[in-house]
Formats: structure tokens, C-alpha cells, sequence
């Protein structure tokens, strides 16, 4: 292969996954048709299929986002985040943030709600890549009938521009991250709505 082969956007993803290993040993893949998830079990050192169907909530009550960077965000995280502690229209959110990718979306694909890596003002494309983190995580997001978008559009839609390229990333409950991309629109007049401009899937997936 080549790396024309690998500059595709992400919805020509036809499986993604992770493993985890924290109380349990875990891995959770797709291939097109909905995620499930797999526990090691010790005992006879096999792979058990534990969580079929994977479905995230359509909305939760977490968000997971590093509030260190909290300085440097953007008007429409700021602002955002600000209504999630205060409760506006649904409840305060609790915050879990674990500081690794697959834990936190792990967290977020069960129990629902909202993780978050932004852009900001020192990094204005973001911290994670594009090809081997967001779009993996954004597949197996959307086949379990979340959302992810950059805050302008979906990720799997983005068109890598080279191997290493970062962007900003919201993944979730669809509730949770319509309501973040009203934010955008209100406050940085560029955001879209999540009918397939900002963020879509609802288990779409890749063709």
C-alpha cells in the first residue's frame, strides 16, 4: 500500500475497534453492523462476547473534556461547558475525565453523554489525529447511534490533508451533541446542526 491508500476520509471505514484493559479486558469492534464488545475471560483464555448491540443512551449526564485547557477554549465550549455545570434546561453534569481517549469514549459509549477534545487558542486544529484516533472513535460512536462532529462538521466526512492531521472532536449522545453544536452556531456564527452537516449517523456508520 501506499499513503494515498490510507488518505481517505472516514466514512470509507469499513470496521473499527480498541481494546482496554482496566477491571476487565476488553475489546470493542465494529464492522459496519453495530458494535459489540468482547471480555477476556481468564479461565479459558478466550475473548466472550459480553455487550452485543452496543447502543449509547440518546442522552447522559456526563461530560468528559480536560478543564486544564479551560483558559485557552473557544467561546462556544466556554460556554457550553459553563451550562452543563449550572444545569441550564437539563440538570448540572457530573465531569469524568480520565485523560485517555479509549477510557473516556468507553465511559461515554455506555453511560452516555458528551466527550470532548476542542480546538483552542494554542491549539487551533486540536490534539487528536484525524486517521488513527477521531476516525475510529467516530465510526464506532455512529454505529452505536451517537454523533461526532469537529463543532463545524462530521468527522467522518473530513478530508485528511496528511497522515498526522488534527482535529477537534466531539463524540456522544446525539441529544448531547446537537445541544453542543447549537453553541457553535450561537456563538461563533460557523456551527452546524446535526442533520448531517455538523455531525450525523444515528448508526449510519460507513458504506
Amino acid at each position: 500500500g501506499s499513503v494515498e491508500d490510507i488518505m481517505q476520509p472516514g466514512n470509507k471505514l469499513i470496521c473499527a475497534g480498541y481494546s482496554m484493559y482496566a477491571s476487565a479486558t476488553m475489546i470493542v469492534i465494529s464492522i459496519g453492523n453495530g458494535v459489540a464488545g468482547f471480555s477476556l475471560d481468564s479461565h479459558i483464555g478466550e475473548f466472550v462476547l459480553t455487550h452485543p448491540n452496543i447502543r449509547i443512551p440518546s442522552r447522559g449526564s456526563i461530560y468528559s473534556v480536560n478543564e486544564g485547557n479551560e483558559p485557552n477554549w473557544l467561546p462556544p465550549v466556554i460556554k457550553y461547558v459553563e451550562s452543563r455545570k449550572g444545569g441550564v434546561g437539563v440538570g448540572s453534569y457530573s465531569q469524568r475525565y480520565v485523560g485517555s481517549m479509549v477510557a473516556d469514549v468507553h465511559r461515554t459509549l455506555l453511560y452516555g453523554g458528551i466527550f470532548m477534545y476542542p480546538a483552542d487558542k494554542k491549539s487551533p486544529n486540536g490534539k487528536l489525529r484525524l486517521l488513527y484516533e477521531c476516525n475510529p472513535m467516530s465510526f464506532l460512536m455512529e454505529q452505536a447511534g451517537g454523533l461526532s462532529t469537529t463543532g463545524e462538521m462530521r468527522v467522518l466526512d473530513v478530508i485528511p490533508s496528511h497522515v498526522h492531521q488534527r482535529v477537534p472532536i466531539f463524540l456522544g449522545s446525539p441529544d448531547n451533541v446537537n445541544e453542543l453544536l447549537e453553541y457553535y452556531a450561537r456563538y461563533s456564527g460557523k456551527g452546524a446542526s446535526g442533520d448531517g452537516s455538523g455531525a450525523s449517523g444515528s448508526g449510519s456508520g460507513a458504506t
